[in-house]
């Protein structure tokens, strides 16, 4: 029976965190999963990881070009010599590093390298300036390249894991911090470097030192990071959950018609029993004849199997002619046509699936017989009518299912079928209806007036359909 209880896996619960990260905090950040959100969440991941290559390309090529194009002096100083390398590997470690996260999943510890990678060579260039311009170091403290930390802590973003933002935030910290202490304690041929001074106007027309200037920095970095981090953290959440509804519209794909699980996803306010609408609509079923007999002569696999290549080659020709299987009972198939999705040709679309539903069963039987197999008929009937479509059950079980006279009508014309000693039967009510909604058969359907169907008080028009 089809039921709403399939659902996605709950968000994790606070527990069983991953322990590996740059201190306890972070670890918290990143709850453990289901194989299967996992799984999705690491494509995302993966995905993130290759933009992130990109930006890193596109930066480290915009620091190429700025060195090239900056002025050098002749003859070229060792220390653009061994920035020119620094740049280079850095380039070449973000080609590999992009050329790898397109062949498989980056390691945490490859990851970590990028993010203190990063970090050291802005340290580099920044350290530079006092050396590319012969002032004391104090100046490489004014380097417009230190914006560019808040880019690669940004970058770190992209990823739906706080961890790698906390490492490049507190490694730009942590950076910046070593070139306060470098420039506070270097002395320039044997002078001491300016004085400190408070004053903001000083700071700003000479190479003096400002110390809360670097702290208005270091803060700056820390909060960044912070903010960020909050921010990925939340967003985590949003992600699981989304992963999980996804997660979830997949297993009602399977266990539910498309459209069903459409409506069902759809839904806005709870499911609950005795929701419903009703609606003029098309019923087929189909059965194996002869199954029972089946059942017994087959090993339990062979009879999982027949039903498993019935119903593969079923199925897809139902939804071919816009059917929804309502359900599968043992060997039995339940479709409707212009109830989950309303149709104006709900009756003509029913009667092209029942021949083209008797078409594939008579290819199968060949196929069987041609490879040693008895044959396996199969078995229909059409009809139409106002049924009522909805969830029935209770609170803790419920299922989508069609309710109406022209379900049982359907069931019982599939079973006087074989008294007709026919494979697919409709009702003249049905068979009109369809003509006046486009269907046309390559021959005229049998008519047999005022039959006498088992458990049906009144005489039925049938129409042979084969």
């Amino acid at each position: 029976m089809t039921e709403v209880t399939v659902a996605a896996e709950p968000l994790p619960a606070p527990r069983g965190w991953r322990t590996w990260g740059p201190g306890r905090f972070a670890s918290r950040l990143r709850p453990s999963l289901a194989p299967r959100l996992k799984r999705l969440i690491d494509e995302q991941q993966d995905r993130s990881e290759r933009l992130i290559g990109w930006f890193q390309l596109a930066i480290i090529g915009t620091f190429a070009v700025l060195f090239v194009i900056a002025p050098k002096q002749l003859p070229v100083p060792i220390w653009h010599r061994f920035l020119f390398w620094v740049i280079g590997a850095y380039l070449a470690f973000t080609l590999v590093r992009l050329y790898l996260s397109y062949r498989s999943r980056l390691p945490a510890w490859l990851l970590a390298m990028s993010v203190v990678a990063d970090m050291a060579l802005l340290i580099l260039l920044i350290l530079s300036f006092h050396v590319e311009y012969s002032q004391p170091p104090s100046f490489s403290l004014k380097a417009p390249t230190l914006l560019y930390v808040f880019i690669f802590i940004a970058l770190r973003a992209l990823r739906f894991d706080s961890t790698y933002v906390v490492l490049a935030g507190g490694t730009a910290a942590l950076g910046w911090a070593a070139v306060i202490v470098y420039v506070l304690t270097y002395d320039t041929h044997g002078d001491m470097n300016p004085a400190i001074t408070r004053n903001y106007v000083t700071y700003l027309t000479s190479n003096s030192i400002l110390l809360g200037a670097e702290f208005d920095k270091m803060i700056s970095i820390l909060i960044v990071t912070l903010v960020l981090t909050v921010a990925i953290w939340r967003a985590r959440l949003l992600l699981i959950k989304s992963v999980s509804e996804q997660a979830a519209a997949g297993a009602l794909s399977r266990f539910f018609a498309p459209e069903i699980a459409e409506r069902i996803r759809r839904t806005h306010g709870e499911i609950s029993a005795g929701q419903g609408q009703s609606q003029q609509a098309a019923i087929i079923t189909t059965d194996i004849r002869g199954f029972t007999r089946l059942s017994t002569e087959l090993r339990p696999d062979e009879v999982i199997a027949l039903l498993i290549e019935y119903q593969a080659r079923l199925v897809p020709i139902i939804q071919r002619h816009g059917g929804a299987v309502d359900k599968f009972i043992g060997d039995g198939i339940l479709a409707t046509f212009g109830c989950v999705v309303s149709s104006d040709t709900y009756a003509a679309d029913a009667l092209r699936a029942a021949i083209d539903i008797e078409a594939a069963a008579q290819q199968w039987a060949a196929a069987r017989e041609a490879a040693g197999l008895p044959a396996v008929p199969v078995g229909a009937s059409v009809t139409t009518g106002r049924v009522v479509f909805g969830a029935i059950g209770d609170e803790s079980r419920l299922e989508f299912t069609v309710i109406g006279d022209a379900v049982n009508l359907c069931a019982k014309l599939d079973k006087h079928s074989k008294v007709e000693r026919v494979r697919a039967l409709t009702t003249g009510e049905t068979y009109d209806l369809a003509l006046a909604q486009g269907f046309t058969s390559q021959e005229p359907l049998q008519r047999r007036p005022a039959r006498l169907v088992d458990g049906v008080a009144e005489r039925q028009d049938i129409v042979v359909i084969c």
